[in-house]
């Protein structure tokens, strides 16, 4: 057929096909389709899809196409990278919305780094370890051995772990070895504290020890308390420990001279916890900078300026309950913005400025038998007596748990501690490695729970 002859039949056949009712038209497609060849059909499906199938990441604008990919679950933002190479390239170019996804597991964000690729890595690598964390698979277990006696006292410090037994031994071990790098004579521990040159131990024969840990030997004694000393806490820029004690009272010592430079009474109960720490919130009874000790018994939390030694006056008295009926539990984690502590009735979160109750959880597990042991931004680690657990603190929800040992139980808390806590601010693929718990053992020897490497 001639082209001029083609073109006015083919106009004849549009006018006549618009005049047409829907069905008409459709049996007339239909007849059309069944008289055509493979060429035909196979123009007619590409016309199709180009029309039907509108492939909306590719033609809408990279800004739009960014706010619609940050509602997807990231489990379909991984399918939709498989649709096709454009979408995939569209999808990896999204740095907020992969960053958004991590944040959502839990991983602290470095805005510096823009590039998306690293954060669909550090997803797939933050997905891995979430489910690890919930199949009980992220942890591993070790033990350290060399004490003859029952260990009452662990103390723990990048990368070093110091234990004061019974057996009138103190050790210094390297976590990730095993191994005991020094190990000195002492008295019987009820608690430790070190530093690169130094240990000082609190014992249940009333007294606190200052040894030097290259030769072993006792630099200091501090004597004055009439009970055990169960907790202590030193500062050498302010040349001061501190100690709480059996004996219901909390001393403070100058840490070179050995001299008690005052005793804090109020306490009714056995002192298991002592803390100094910088505030870093104003209030009527503080500034940001100054030094502050923290003292916990059974009932109560003591707050006390450090610097004010004569006539020093407890600034604040906390409890979870006014008739004194419900205990906390012998942990404290003080950041100098805020006072966490775990009691029988759950985890209790005061602001320090206020002194306000802001927070209070209560976990799912019974919180009488729950103790804390590390409270951070996004995660709490805690303990009872069968298992490890971590908390998401934006849901309060448990999201991983670990089997425990029967363990030796202190009322005091000073036999299990957690290792490593940056974690809890938000994991970075880097601080989910080293210790995470240890304890003492019925056996005399350590128990460790460390990170098993994310594959």
């Amino acid at each position: 057929m001639e082209k001029a002859a083609f073109e006015g039949w083919l106009e004849s056949v549009s006018t006549t096909f618009l005049a047409l009712s829907d069905q008409q038209r459709n049996q007339s497609l239909d007849h059309l389709i069944s008289l055509s060849g493979a060429a035909q059909l196979r123009h007619l499906s590409n016309r199709l899809e180009a029309l039907l199938k509108r492939d909306f990441l590719r033609l809408l604008p990279l800004e739009l196409a960014f706010y619609l990919l940050r509602w997807l679950d990231p489990q379909t933002l991984l399918t939709c990278c498989l649709v096709c190479k454009q979408w995939n390239k569209v999808i990896n170019a999204c740095t907020e919305v992969w960053q958004s996804v991590c944040r959502d597991l839990g991983w602290r964000i470095d805005e510096s780094i823009q590039d998306a690729t690293h954060w669909k890595g550090v997803y797939l690598k933050a997905k891995l370890r979430m489910k690890q964390l919930r199949e009980e698979d992220a942890f591993e277990t070790s033990s350290l051995i060399g004490h003859s006696a029952r260990v009452y006292a662990l103390y723990y410090r990048d990368g070093l772990l110091c234990t004061g037994s019974d057996d009138l031994s103190a050790k210094l071990w390297d976590v990730r070895t095993g191994q005991c790098v020094y190990g000195i004579q002492t008295h019987t521990c009820a608690t430790v504290k070190f530093d690169e040159q130094k240990l000082v131990t609190g014992s249940f024969d009333n007294t606190i020890a200052c040894w030097e840990w290259c030769t072993g030997a006792k630099i200091q004694q501090f004597r004055g308390h009439t009970g055990a000393v169960f907790s202590i806490d030193y500062n050498d820029d302010l040349d001061t420990l501190v100690s709480g004690s059996a004996d219901f009272t909390v001393k403070v010592w100058s840490l070179s001279s050995g001299t008690c430079v005052n005793t804090l009474t109020g306490h009714t109960e056995w002192v298991t916890k002592v803390h100094l720490q910088k505030s870093q919130v104003e209030s009527m009874m503080h500034s940001p900078g100054d030094y502050i000790l923290l003292s916990v018994d059974k009932y109560e939390i003591k707050v006390w300026p450090i610097g004010c030694e004569i006539n020093c006056k407890c600034l604040k008295t906390l409890s979870v309950s006014e008739d004194r009926s419900v205990c906390l539990q012998p942990r404290l984690q003080f950041d100098g913005r805020y006072i966490v502590c775990s009691s029988d009735l759950g985890i209790y979160q005061w602001d320090f400025a206020s002194f306000d109750v802001i927070r209070v959880i209560k976990p799912q597990q019974d919180p009488s038998s729950l103790s804390l042991l590390g409270f951070g931004k996004v995660f709490a680690l805690l303990f009872d007596n069968h298992h490890l657990y971590v908390m998401d603190l934006r849901t309060e929800v448990t999201v991983g748990r670990w089997p425990l040992p029967a363990y030796r139980k202190s009322k005091r808390g000073s036999s299990f501690l957690p290792g490593v806590t940056s974690w809890l601010n938000g994991l970075d693929g880097k601080n989910d490695a080293g210790l995470v718990f240890a304890t003492s053992m019925p056996d005399h020897s350590i128990h460790l729970v460390l990170w098993r490497e994310n594959g």
